[in-house]
């Protein structure tokens, strides 16, 4: 066995999010030199669990072995079908298996990602499950920097307390990045309100849940702050014209405006 290969094996399952549990079995197999082999690992992500099958093959020419690609299948609970995927092993390219587990959520990650000439940049990357090759892995699309997708200007159109904190603010950003649904507290007319949000470079924005974990309906939620938008310009009108006219009724004078600020998507 190539003790210098194993090592970096070791290493490249660790930081693809395997951890070190795989450690033996990888030197077991790699000892008998057999010309391909896989390894087993399962994860759970709340109650959904993930089976991933990483697949090994020796060189032809030597006693290396590649980190060739990793098979997931994701078990969401109360649901019998379930969801695979392949992902391909690419120097600098590796989508770790909790970045799996997001993409095939829905979710978008953002990665550095390297070019066939050898270039890096940035882009997010997202599941498209409308468009599947013939061994039915979903394509993958990417939104590349020129995209336009800015997520702290997204996140500072919201009252997000944590980005008041450069920690808390940078760290619910690299959460965001990796592909997570993050829990983030909103400030709604003076109080603290658990939501929970992700990333959504497609539509340049992000998405809300509720603290259950319901999505919030964004078209409704644009409607009352049109609605809302209209009634405070009318009441303006209203006082302007009260003014002008010397009426100094009390009542009108008291009149309270009452803002609800809603989520704009």
């Amino acid at each position: 066995m190539n003790e210098n290969n194993f090592q970096y094996l070791r290493d490249q399952v660790k930081y693809t999010g395997f951890g070190e549990a795989l450690e033996s079995d990888l030197k077991a197999n790699m000892e008998k030199l057999q010309p391909a082999f896989t390894l087993s690992h399962d994860a759970f992500y709340g109650t959904d669990k993930v089976s991933a099958e990483l697949s090994f093959k020796k060189s032809e020419q030597s006693d290396m072995y590649f980190f060739n690609s990793y098979k997931v299948n994701l078990q969401k609970e109360g649901k019998p079908e379930t969801l695979e995927q392949t992902f391909y092993i690419n120097r600098g390219n590796n989508i770790t298996l909790k970045e799996a587990y997001n993409l095939m959520e829905g979710r978008a990650v953002h990665k550095e990602l390297t070019s066939k000439e050898g270039e890096k940049y940035n882009a997010w990357v997202q599941m498209d499950f409308k468009d599947a090759d013939s061994k039915g892995n979903f394509a993958l699309k990417h939104y590349h920097e020129n995209y336009g997708y800015d997520l702290e200007a997204v996140l500072a159109k919201h009252p997000i307390k944590e980005l008041d904190n450069p920690s808390h603010k940078e760290d619910l950003m690299n959460s965001l990045k990796k592909g997570n649904m993050q829990s983030a507290t909103f400030i709604r007319d003076g109080q603290e309100v658990k939501q929970y949000i992700e990333a959504t470079p497609q539509f340049k924005t992000m998405t809300i849940y509720d603290a259950e974990g319901k999505r919030l309906d964004t078209r409704q939620t644009k409607e009352q702050q049109e609605s809302q938008g209209q009634g405070q310009g009318s009441r303006q009108d209203t006082g302007k014209q009260q003014k002008a006219e010397g009426d100094d009724n009390p009542g009108n004078a008291k009149e309270k405006k009452q803002r609800s600020k809603k989520q704009s998507l």
